[in-house]
């Protein structure tokens, strides 16, 4: 028998093909935490906890990545062992956006007919199950399509696909924003609901159409010519039977993975409180609409691709890691600081300018987090010690969206207490907003004392041996 043939290598014009499918995945995020959001606190008065709970549901259904890697693994769909997922996932995707969509409409008008009460509880409910669903198709896409990137890729080519999939990704959210402005740009402030249904309907109709037509420019025929599954079938190190249980377990075992565990944690929380309020803190604050509302996830993308780009480049290599998240987090504590206020002024401009400045902040901090992780992961064990910190994260975010709509209603009623009027007023609503971004900015501050009490050289020295005890004490 002759040797296999050798498998074709990917060229920059193919990284970038797939490069489109993440930017896709901005699109929709766009669209769930750009749009949604805002149109359920702003528009329809829905509590901002409901509204952010409700949203944060899909990324609670993390821990269905781990299944749905396995099944692609093992169990090809339509021929394929990933590019089925991929495409049936997202076309489900699409489909549960625009149904939720519907769902959040009818919950705005029993809201509106007869107030928060009794009628209202089935449709929060229903609302929940299909970001569930959402959530559990988002994994069926987007885990089959992070390991066609391994499938595809060698260890020269994989750091540049990475690298332009993140770019791509930002890419999606500021191609998202010019979508939504184009669809909605005739919608006025207040605008009459039947008119922002009609028109929020046609953005969640022409947007996922797009999306799922990116999907499959993106990713057909590329397993079929560069997949090297095949050649490296064995069994993976144990990542497939990663649960959340396990994983706090590994990120616990010794001292320096529990410090820098509880380090990212409240990184992750401080970083994520203001997916749901931003774009709210944009409508009822400074008067924006909801097409300009979207521009201010343009400016955070924008913010994090320079920053990313800057760190990688420029900060780390003269500051080294652990300065760098340090600059990071007090960059974006001020930032914070400069949003909340930003209201005072009520200048949209001002706060376009202070939410680019934090995506700056947000690209420096996680670059360097992401790099001193590294240091931080045995090697032995870095499939699953990264796979555990990725379950964890995206937990965390999932439960900072849920904090930063309850910390504002907080902040609406501490408001109305104080002020004794039955209805924050729009001089008064920044304060509400306040409480978020200032409660972020303190967990910022909390963060870097943590990671200043993380020490690599401790982690090296014992680390190894309590993940690997770990990790059999679970087996066992």
């Amino acid at each position: 028998m002759g040797a296999a043939p050798p498998q074709p290598t990917l060229t920059l014009i193919t990284m970038l093909r797939l490069g489109v499918f993440n930017m896709g995945l901005g699109i929709m995020s766009l669209l769930t935490l750009g749009v949604l959001n805002r149109i359920m606190i702003e528009e329809l008065r829905v509590p901002a906890l409901v509204a952010a709970g409700t949203i944060a549901v899909h990324q609670f259904m993390a821990p269905a990545r781990v299944w749905f890697g396995q099944r692609s693994d093992s169990r090809p769909i339509l021929g394929y062992h990933r590019s089925g997922y991929i495409w049936i996932g997202i076309v489900s995707v699409s489909v549960t956006s625009f149904v939720a969509l519907q769902v959040v409409w009818q919950l705005g008008l029993r809201i509106a007919d007869g107030g928060w009460g009794p009628a209202v509880y089935p449709w929060v409910g229903l609302l929940g199950l299909l970001f569930a669903i959402y959530g559990l198709a988002l994994s069926a896409t987007s885990t089959p399509f992070t390991a066609l990137l391994v499938d595809v890729s060698d260890e020269d080519s994989r750091s540049r696909l990475v690298g332009i999939g993140w770019a791509m990704l930002m890419v999606g959210i500021i191609t998202g924003v010019i979508i939504t402005s184009i669809v909605l740009k005739p919608l006025e402030l207040n605008a009459p609901f039947e008119q922002v249904r009609s028109a929020v309907n046609r953005l969640f109709i022409i947007a996922p159409a797009v999306v799922c037509g990116l999907a499959v420019v993106s990713t057909a025929g590329i397993e079929r010519k560069y997949s090297r599954l095949a050649q490296r079938s064995s069994r993976r190190d144990g990542d497939e039977t990663m649960s959340f249980g396990k994983a706090l377990k590994i990120l616990t075992a010794s001292r320096q993975t529990g410090l820098f565990f509880t380090f990212l944690l409240v990184l992750s929380l401080s970083l994520f409180m203001q997916d749901a309020v931003l774009e709210p803190y944009g409508g009822e604050v400074f008067g924006m609409t909801i097409a300009e509302t979207t521009q201010l996830n343009a400016a955070f993308g924008m913010g994090t691709l320079l920053g990313l780009l800057t760190t990688g480049w420029w900060v780390v290599p003269r500051i080294g890691k652990q300065r760098t998240v340090v600059v990071g987090c007090s960059w974006a504590a001020l930032c914070l600081l400069g949003i909340t206020l930003s209201g005072l002024t009520g200048n949209p401009a001002v706060l376009l300018t202070a939410v680019f400045l934090f995506g700056t902040a947000s690209g420096i901090l996680t670059l360097g987090a992401i790099v001193l992780m590294l240091d931080l992961t045995v090697a032995e064990t870095a499939g699953t010690f990264i796979g555990a910190w990725g379950l964890a994260q995206a937990i965390a975010r999932g439960s900072a969206t849920v904090l930063g709509g309850g910390v504002l209603d907080l902040g609406r009623a501490l408001v109305r207490t104080v002020s004794g009027v039955a209805e924050v007023e729009q001089s008064q609503a920044f304060l509400a907003y306040g409480l978020v971004f200032t409660l972020q900015a303190i967990g910022m501050m909390v963060a870097i004392g943590l990671l200043r009490q993380v020490n690599i050289q401790e982690f090296q020295a014992n680390a190894k041996a309590a993940i690997t005890a770990a990790l059999e004490s679970d087996m066992d």
